[in-house]
């Protein structure tokens, strides 16, 4: 029986090298797949992974129809055995149940992989959705880490170097972003990966360093 499945993880946590292992490993015992993505980091219509890895993709946009795409490509000859389904935080909840219903009515394996929760702390629709309807929801095993060393669980935003809290909930942007100092006029997004309690503290590895290096006593309000 096909299944619906969803592995989790923070940010750096390897999901989509795994979302490419996944897809190389079906590959290789000749089924046919399909690849879907939406807003990677490296930009439109690709899987990257940190570790150099990507391929090719199907952008995933709010108007696209899992099912409507799937029984049109069956129509036209095409085989489908699995969908791979990376950053499926992203989709929307019609979509997450679009492809449930692929799962059971057209017997198409899913793996979906995303993350559970913003920079905000609270749960995507997308990855709330999957957890309430996923036949097996996975939290993967290899644990991204916190600058203090503890396992990190939280997603940390910042702009021009300072965490914030609030502002649109999907901005592009990579825990290895290291680039130029923005103009007055840009905003230099980027990731980080937190324990829970330096999330709550807004304790980032530079604020960390900076405090470190200052005579006054670390913040514990």
């Amino acid at each position: 029986m096909a299944e619906l499945t969803f592995r989790t993880g923070t940010m750096d946590a390897g999901k989509s090298t795994l979302a490419l292992q996944t897809n190389h490993n079906h590959a290789a015992r000749g089924r046919a797949g399909r690849l879907f993505t939406s807003h990677d980091r490296a930009g439109s219509a690709q899987v990257s992974s940190r570790l150099g890895l990507r391929a090719e993709a199907i952008e995933v946009g709010p108007d696209l129809d899992f099912w409507r795409y799937t029984v049109d490509a069956l129509t036209q000859g095409a085989r489908i055995d699995y969908f791979i389904c990376d950053e499926a935080q992203f989709y929307t909840p019609e979509q997450v149940d679009q492809l449930a219903k692929v799962v059971d009515e057209l017997q198409i394996d899913v793996f979906c992989f995303g993350i559970l929760t913003d920079f905000r702390t609270r749960l995507f629709p997308g990855s709330a959705r999957l957890v309430e309807v996923a036949d097996r929801t996975e939290v993967l095993q290899v644990e991204a880490l916190c600058w203090c060393g503890k396992r990190a669980t939280h997603n940390a935003r910042t702009e021009n170097g300072v965490m914030v809290t609030e502002g649109d909930v999907i901005v592009v942007g990579d825990v290895d972003d290291v680039t130029t100092p923005p103009d007055v006029h840009d905003v230099e997004v980027a990731y980080e990966v937190l324990c829970r309690q330096h999330h709550r503290r807004r304790m980032t590895a530079a604020r960390a360093r900076a405090v470190s290096l200052s005579p006054e006593p670390l913040p514990f309000s």
